[in-house]
């Protein structure tokens, strides 16, 4: 329910006696004074107000009755509405007679600037439990059939298919006005801020966008962004939800292990990100084993690096070596320095397998940059 604040009442007094010279009086609807052009009159009771919320009606003083009356001066009282509904008092101090001409357009003037201030009111409060609900959906009693049907009544859209991303902020970025910026841009986008300095954006599915672009465009636009982590298609809340922990491993991976890279697919990552979430387990660190060996031995980097660029071309040599910048031999000397190392041979399917598998876990923090 709407109720009239002193802020308001005041902002509505200072417009009024800009431009009239009459004092003007806001009461609430238990005929309190919020606003006055006269200070020591707020928080003091009008009886004239209270006339006014008995009756409903305009209620005029002059000289001779205000003398009767406790806290009053001659002038026009008049009903404030809100949708036909009694909020308040406006009132004039002054002869009845030289304020009639004023009262009904002040009135106006009063009853809009309240409707504004109700329309605010109700949009926060909409974004609020929207933000609320959304939360809400994306937790694990997010499936409550009165929490779709209250998403639905709100226009949130439940059933759309969303793909989940997550940006992780840098120092003073605030994750409010980012969102207001997606939402804005990407209609029928849910955001969700999950902790500080990060932001879970939903956006449809039907909507095509290009990972990298998008963090140029946001650059462009002066959005202090460190990297983004992108899921896949969820088509359900269920897997909106798995989603969503699948990115969120996803950053976690990309922050510690690919430090330089700023977009991270899903798509691109998932098996190391599974492989990730286990990674103190004694099994992977086995795994690992064979390239600890590797790292002893290279202190430059060039062989991480090497191997790192084999896996990407799918151990197809003239494409990796293009890629290194070096000659077929050089490649198959350092793959040979590799194995030996190693004692995994990088050439076989489950030697590349395993090697694939731990580069993947590797921080790509100390190889060499020119090869």
């Amino acid at each position: 329910m709407f109720e009239l604040d002193h802020d308001l009442a005041q902002d509505i007094v200072d417009r009024a006696m800009a431009i009239l010279p009459y004092n003007v009086n806001v009461m609430d609807s238990q005929g309190l004074i919020l606003g006055s052009g006269e200070p020591e009159r707020i928080n003091t009771r009008h009886e004239g107000a209270q006339l006014v919320l008995a009756n409903g009606r305009v209620v005029e003083i002059d000289a001779q009755t205000a003398t009767c009356l406790k806290g009053v001066q001659p002038g026009i009282n008049l009903p404030l509405l809100l949708d036909e509904r009694l909020v308040g008092v406006l009132g004039l101090t002054g002869e009845p007679e030289m304020l009639r001409t004023y009262a009904q357009l002040v009135r106006m003037t009063a009853e809009m600037l309240v409707r504004q201030r109700y329309q605010q009111a109700e949009q926060q409060w909409r974004r609020q439990r929207c933000d609320d609900l959304v939360a809400l959906l994306l937790s694990e009693g997010g499936d409550s059939p009165r929490l779709i049907d209250e998403a639905q009544q709100l226009g949130l859209k439940p059933q759309l298919s969303r793909i989940p991303y997550l940006f992780e902020l840098g120092k003073g970025q605030g994750a409010e006005a980012l969102s207001g910026w997606l939402q804005s841009r990407y209609p029928d986008s849910w955001c969700v801020t999950p902790a500080t300095g990060s932001l879970l954006w939903c956006r449809p599915a039907t909507v095509a966008l290009d990972d990298q672009r998008l963090l140029e465009k946001l650059d462009a636009q002066g959005w202090k962004v460190l990297r983004i982590a992108a899921g896949g298609q969820a088509d359900a809340l269920k897997g909106l939800r798995r989603c969503y922990r699948r990115v969120a491993d996803l950053l976690a991976y990309g922050r510690d292990v690919l430090p330089q890279t700023r977009v991270l697919e899903l798509d691109r990552y998932r098996l190391p990100v599974m492989l990730w979430r286990h990674r103190h387990d004694d099994a992977l660190e086995e795994l690992l084993g064979p390239l600890h060996k590797v790292v002893a031995k290279d202190t430059n980097g060039q062989l991480i690096a090497t191997l790192r660029s084999w896996c990407e071309h799918d151990g197809q040599s003239q494409l990796c070596a293009d890629a290194l910048g070096i000659h077929r031999n050089s490649l198959r000397y350092r793959m040979e320095r590799i194995a030996e190392l190693s004692s995994v041979d990088p050439l076989s399917l489950n030697g590349m397998l395993a090697l694939y598998l731990g580069v993947q876990l590797l921080p790509c923090q100390n190889e060499q940059q020119t090869l």
